[in-house]
């Protein structure tokens, strides 16, 4: 991290030249403390999430409802960052398109603190969509700051950035789950409220630091493209309105109508966009190969996130109803086990950045075909390891606390392992034509994973079964072998990317 630089190693004119941010321009701070909050509220909210859904103070519903609820909520978030970005590069710019953003979290929030189950899933739709549109434009401010991609301050700038999300996402479970599992829901939920209010009020404030480039709108729609897009919005909104209030009037309406096209839109169109641009004409024949290669990783990381995100669902679920949830004797909050995974990647990440440096010196570094199919492997492991405590409670008996503790740690590790791999490979192995869009894609994979999640749980399937586990675990295991397996193959496919 370069946090010795002074303002006299800075070229002149660069944003923060007269004061810095632990050697960063100014404006790192104001998106640093932005999304510090904007995660606490995120984060916050999420571990409160599925244990509001089951208890008998909440809505009550049964497990597998409550799984597939919160595998939608979380892939939309995901599959939202991708018109988010739109957003920002085409209608309002991305600051603007992030103070938007964090006003509709902070009444998505409120909303779910209104004691009514009719206004919640209201609420949970406003959150996904402010996060989606946040999501995608404060990490293109970040790179504003900097002077293009070969400043060396950048790769530091996004490492203390990306400390902002993880201890927001540390903080949020210790302070909301205590206060919503303690104290009362909707109060756990108006305090992430209020974290996302703090977010978006320094926002405001500390704006005047950011980039004038963050202002831009970089492509602007023209005005027939505007009047084309409103008009197809207003169709589909239709569309949407006439069939709702159909079934709703018949009286046929359930949840189900809501959550099957949701967690079939999140599998789809990861597959359309996919399909997209690996049909499109206007890539040569290094690109087309590149993208057969990227399918490989794509297809292998739903599987990852798949198992990694039912951390916060599956996982809660059980610590909360047959998990010990104590140390020496002292009982906690369920809803602090979401704080194991930020505070183990921070401590993590330093010594894996330095693992990799000190094997890349040797010429030992492993592949990213190699590094990613570890990843796999080990979340894998980590749902072989969530048998032990299965078989304890089928015993009769509560699980320790440690046997989920040693779950989220493996799964730290893979996504250690896998995560910064994919983030780099899908740079660069995107096409110049999608070079923008293609981390949209990779937030797809993650769609993809938690909306099959979804489906799983709407089909009624009980991912807290001993034979489910196994067999998602072995699922994952057998994908991180394949792509070993198949390692040339793809390796070939990638042609100049190592």
């Amino acid at each position: 991290m370069a946090s010795s630089l002074t303002k006299d190693s800075v070229s002149p004119g660069t944003p923060g030249t007269e004061k810095t941010f632990f050697g960063h321009p100014r404006g790192l701070a104001t998106l640093f403390m932005t999304e510090m909050w904007e995660r606490f509220s995120y984060y916050g909210m999420r571990a409160l999430l599925p244990l509001y859904l089951v208890a008998p103070g909440g809505l009550h519903l049964n497990a597998a409802t409550a799984t597939a609820i919160y595998s939608v909520y979380v892939s939309l978030v995901y599959l939202l960052a991708l018109p988010g970005g739109w957003f920002g590069d085409r209608v309002w710019g991305p600051r603007k398109t992030v103070a938007v953003a964090g006003a509709v979290i902070m009444l998505g929030h409120l909303t779910l603190a209104l004691p009514s189950s009719g206004t919640f899933y209201a609420g949970l739709g406003l959150v996904a969509i402010g996060s989606g549109l946040l999501k995608a434009n404060i990490s293109t401010m970040v790179g504003h700051l900097y002077d293009g991609p070969d400043d060396p301050r950048r790769d530091g700038g996004f490492t203390v950035f990306y400390m902002g999300i993880n201890l927001g996402a540390f903080a949020a479970p210790l302070i909301i789950g205590t206060v919503g599992e303690n104290v009362n829901w909707h109060l756990g939920f108006a305090l992430a409220a209020l974290g996302m209010a703090l977010g978006l009020g320094q926002f405001l404030i500390g704006s005047r630091h950011l980039d004038t480039r963050s202002s831009v709108v970089p492509t602007p729609l023209s005005a027939a493209e505007k009047a084309s897009t409103l008009r197809k919005a207003a169709i589909w909104a239709g569309i949407a309105v006439v069939f709702y209030a159909i079934v709703g009037f018949s009286g046929h309406y359930t949840l189900n109508w809501i959550l099957v096209p949701l967690t079939l839109l999140g599998v789809i169109i990861p597959v359309m966009v996919l399909a997209r641009i690996k049909r499109d004409k206007d890539l040569d024949g290094a690109e087309q190969s590149k993208m057969s290669a990227y399918i490989w990783f794509f297809v292998a990381a739903a599987v990852f996130w798949m198992i990694y995100d039912q951390g916060g669902s599956t996982l809660s679920i059980f610590a909360d109803s047959s998990a010990d949830n104590s140390v020496l004797g002292w009982t906690f909050p369920v809803s602090w086990y979401q704080s194991v995974n930020p505070v183990l990647i921070m401590a993590l990440a330093p010594v894996f950045a330095w693992f990799w440096l000190a094997l890349n010196k040797r010429g030992k570094e492993p592949s990213t075909i190699v590094k990613f199919s570890s990843g796999l492997v080990l979340v894998g492991a980590s749902f072989f390891l969530f048998l032990a405590p299965l078989s304890i409670v089928d015993g009769g008996h509560k699980a320790a606390a440690m046997w989920l503790v040693a779950i989220y740690f493996v799964q730290t590790v893979g996504e250690l392992t896998l995560s910064p791999v994919g983030l780099s490979v899908t740079t660069k192995m995107a096409p110049a034509k999608y070079a923008s869009q293609m981390m949209g894609v990779w937030f797809l994979a993650v769609t993809a994973g938690d909306a099959t999640t979804g489906l799983l749980s709407i089909a009624g399937v009980d991912l807290n079964k001993m034979s489910i586990v196994a067999v998602e675990a072995t699922l994952a295991v057998i994908a991180g072998v394949a792509v070993y397996m198949y390692r040339n193959k793809v390796k070939s496919l990638m042609g100049d990317v190592h």
